[in-house]
């Protein structure tokens, strides 16, 4: 998948700007807090009608404005798509394809896979379980619907079965109606879940080694509740906490991915050297893992990832991101000598752009 051209009007601090991309590499140069990333996050609103920040849509509209909109020229599967996205504060977002509005927006998720290497991803180490199982939803349902889908009805059946207990419900039949529910959706998200930490655990080490060195060994393991129970049963023995602390306290909803460097957790043991190694390699992980569960190449986003890293570690991520297994590829940073290396072993034209307080221009 190619990335062809963006426009972008009101997104954070860019008021207006229309880019043509290259096929292959893809440069923003510029200071901090210029808006390089607002660039890539535009991108990634594209593809997943969300910030990568995680932030709340009102506040993507740049100060003081009304309202924002992307315009994105695709070319997928040697066709050419149009997507668009309007947010007008206080109303809903809108996402069109080739002009028509989509009915739901989980439709549109897997359309344009992505990847983003962010210093961000600090928290999949450092933060709590929420941001490891957004990282694991994120992955999966991009090329499992089934699993949106899934993921969509039990967070429902979830809200409808803490808003009963908290309004005091005792009837037994309502309770198993939404816990039916529950049960039904819960499975499959587990299984769905626990295959892909044991397919995605063997790509994220081999990519690990080739940045770190052999020296280092790491692993990944999937802590559930479901492991050793079924929903129902989790459900039937915590009833009576889940009333009384006035939500559902187990589920699949309090899953982890429990990150190890050697036997011990990655966020007691880790450098900031190995910890940004770690996350880049998940990054590296998911894209292949997508590329190969995905028709059409995923476009792969790099913000400011050398920082906090030893030369011989950058070297080894611009020899990988160098390679034929990636495609087109947007890299953000404030030191050129960077980019001038990675457009030293790279083959094919590129783009360089300047960003200055919002600017964004042709270099």
């Amino acid at each position: 998948m190619i990335l062809n051209s963006i426009s972008i009007l009101n997104y954070k601090n860019i008021a207006e700007a229309r880019l043509d991309f290259s096929p292959n590499v893809n440069c923003l140069i510029g200071d901090n807090g210029m808006g390089k990333t607002n660039v890539l996050d535009a991108i990634y609103y594209l593809s997943f009608c969300k910030s990568y920040m995680n932030q709340g849509d009102a506040t993507v509209i740049k100060h003081d404005e009304q309202y924002m909109m992307l315009q994105g020229a695709y070319t997928r599967r040697d066709v050419d798509e149009d997507i668009s996205l309007s947010l007008q504060r206080g109303k809903r977002k809108v996402v069109r394809r080739g002009g028509k509005e989509y009915q739901r927006l989980s439709q549109h998720i897997g359309l344009l896979p992505l990847v983003m290497v962010s210093p961000m991803d600090w928290d999949l180490i450092r933060g709590s379980g929420e941001e490891r199982r957004r990282f694991m939803d994120q992955i999966i349902s991009q090329g499992n619907k089934e699993y949106l889908d899934a993921l969509i009805r039990y967070g429902k059946a979830v809200e409808q079965r803490n808003s009963m207990i908290k309004q005091g419900f005792s009837d037994a039949l309502l309770y198993e109606t939404v816990e039916a529910v529950m049960c039904e959706a819960a499975a499959v998200v587990h299984a769905a879940r626990a295959a892909w930490v044991e397919q995605f655990t063997p790509i994220f080490m081999h990519y690990y080694s080739a940045v770190a060195g052999d020296g280092e060994q790491v692993r990944l393991v999937y802590e559930s509740v479901l492991n050793a129970a079924s929903m129902q049963d989790v459900l039937a023995a915590n009833r009576g906490r889940d009333m009384a602390v006035g939500y559902t306290s187990r589920g699949i909803h309090r899953d982890d991915l429990e990150l190890l460097l050697g036997d011990h957790s990655m966020r007691r043991t880790g450098s900031q050297g190995q910890c940004k190694t770690y996350t880049i390699a998940l990054r590296m992980a998911q894209y292949d893992f997508l590329r190969a569960a995905s028709p059409t190449t995923p476009v792969l986003l790099l913000d400011d990832i050398f920082d906090k890293l030893d030369a011989h570690r950058v070297e080894r991520i611009v020899d990988i991101v160098s390679s034929d297994r990636f495609g087109q590829i947007f890299i953000t940073d404030t030191n050129r000598t960077h980019l001038d290396e990675i457009m030293a072993r790279m083959q094919g034209d590129h783009s360089m752009f300047t960003v200055t307080e919002g600017n964004v221009v042709p270099d």
